[in-house]
């Protein structure tokens, strides 16, 4: 066997080295794979349960507090203690990742939904009930769309505090790029530290603009009031000048 080239980066473990994308290219995108899966499916589930949660709590005020409260309480439990609470129900399997990380979304799904569907204002909803909207179709139609934005938002952090989240499962054998980070440390491997965690930011990046992207198209109006604002402006300003005479000077 013979020894490496001494300009081979992998032989001196150096943090960026091509060659490791090369050898490792399916070991990289089998961990890109599972840790997008676990991601969007737990949030996916988180949002399936904070929104009856947000619409009860808004529908009966008292159950508010609990609500948030325990949304909260959730949120403050590390890691490494939730996934062992719920090891002797889900053992070591993908399953306790994705519910743990569910279970971390609440509170900012809860709150940010709370949030956009507090802020939709009491004459919006009154010229609904005007137009005979009954409280279904009001909630459909009216609030929800009016609380895109600020529910959004908290989808956005969701998503990206579980594509951070995601790399603890390596500690039950389920953590997608977090598998390659904690081999990786545990055995100095530079190159595989660095380059999976380059892949978690990259990840959280493009799920952030897609967000966004599907926020812009599902909220036309907000960007048809951005662009109307300064064309406004433009005409409030000029009411009231004189046209400009040949020689210069206002008529």
């Amino acid at each position: 066997m013979t020894a490496p080239p001494p300009d081979d980066c992998l032989a001196h473990n150096d943090w960026i080295c091509g060659e490791y994308l090369t050898t490792r290219r399916q070991i990289l995108l089998d961990a890109v794979a599972q840790h997008i899966q676990l991601t969007v499916v737990s949030v996916a589930l988180g949002l399936a349960i904070a929104v009856p949660l947000a619409l009860l709590a808004r529908r009966w005020r008292w159950t508010l507090g609990p609500v948030l409260g325990i949304t909260t309480v959730i949120y403050t439990i590390p890691s490494l203690a939730m996934f062992s609470l719920l090891l002797p129900v889900y053992g070591l399997s993908a399953t306790l990742v994705v519910i743990g990380l569910a279970l971390y979304s609440l509170t900012l799904l809860v709150r940010n939904l709370l949030a956009g569907l507090d802020g939709v204002p009491a004459e919006t909803k009154e010229a609904a009930r005007g137009m005979g909207y009954g409280p279904m179709r009001q909630l459909l139609a009216v609030e929800l769309p009016l609380a895109l934005p600020a529910a959004m938002a908290g989808l956005r952090i969701a998503t990206v505090s579980a594509v951070a989240l995601t790399t603890v499962g390596a500690i039950v054998g389920y953590g997608g790029l977090g598998n390659l980070i904690y081999a990786g440390m545990n055995s100095f491997f530079k190159a595989q530290v660095l380059t999976a965690s380059v892949l978690c930011v990259l990840i959280a990046v493009v799920f952030d603009l897609l967000l966004l992207g599907v926020e812009r198209l599902l909220t036309p109006w907000r960007r048809a009031g951005r662009t109307a604002r300064p064309r406004a402006r433009t005409a409030g300003g000029a009411v009231g000048r004189r046209p400009l005479t040949a020689s210069g000077r206002r008529g």
